[in-house]
């Protein structure tokens, strides 16, 4: 006797999203001239080599979208095939490009990308801030197919992940957009937090932007457990956090 299975199992591989691999494929293979531009290039832009910044794009972007195409898999084949699913993909693509460009073209010409209100790049800055959301808004948009398979432990913990990082990665970025630059404060020796850079002194809006970006990849880390309050304590505690660490950078102070 079979019965069939209205949710996949955690483990069943299905095919791979096309249009999320072709695009996560671009963007690292795209980041080889930008990796040679690096090594070739010695000007530098507020201390640091001007091909950094978008070399640091495109490995944030292509983690993005390859763990999307990952988790992509774990849903019933025919998830994302719809017209309105074309439409909206080719969106939050243009976006994506459309942020690579702006990030490498500013490389290019040494000025900066975010925080730039001269000319051309204010109005660029607000235009890729809209972008940032919609591309942003993709972990959602799949965070909601997930949340239907909600009764398996680890599918919830996928779906969490995803949604938080789009909740929590919204107001974050947008608090940090809107203000001249990262820090809250001014620090007087520089000391900043080994490999991360994060400033040990004062705010520093990177470190609860990083927690919520990763949340798509931390929270379904509990899904492993097989078990339903493990995954929400997660979900919970995890939220907490980032929030403790948000909040702590607007009232100027480090995290610890």
């Amino acid at each position: 006797m079979t019965t069939s299975l209205t949710a996949p199992h955690p483990w069943a591989v299905f095919a791979p999203n096309r249009q999320l691999g072709n695009l996560t494929l671009f963007i690292a293979l795209a980041a080889l001239p930008v990796m040679v531009a690096h090594s070739l290039d010695a000007r530098l832009f507020q201390g640091d080599n001007v091909w950094l910044k978008p070399l640091k794009f495109h490995l944030a972007l292509a983690v993005y979208t390859g763990t999307l195409t990952l988790f992509a898999m774990l849903l019933p084949a025919g998830t994302f095939t719809s017209r309105r699913w074309r439409i909206y993909i080719g969106v939050v693509i243009a976006c994506i490009l459309a942020e690579l460009a702006w990030i490498g073209s500013a490389a290019a010409l040494g000025t900066a990308s975010h925080f730039n209100a001269t000319g051309i790049w204010a109005t660029l800055y607000g235009l890729m801030g809209v972008a940032a959301v919609l591309l942003t808004s993709l972990s959602l948009v799949m965070g909601l197919a997930f949340w239907k398979h909600r009764a398996d432990p680890f599918l919830l913990s996928v779906a969490l992940g995803l949604i938080l990082t789009f909740l929590l990665t919204v107001p974050i970025a947008g608090t940090m957009s809107s203000g001249t630059g990262h820090l809250i404060g001014t620090p007087l020796t520089g000391a900043r937090f080994p490999l991360m850079g994060w400033s040990t002194e004062v705010g520093d809006l990177r470190l609860p932007h990083f927690l919520a970006t990763h949340a798509m990849h931390l929270v379904p880390l509990a899904g492993l457990a097989g078990s339903r309050p493990v995954v929400w304590a997660t979900a919970g505690g995890f939220t907490a956090l980032t929030l403790w660490c948000f909040a702590r950078a607007l009232m100027g102070l480090p995290p610890f």
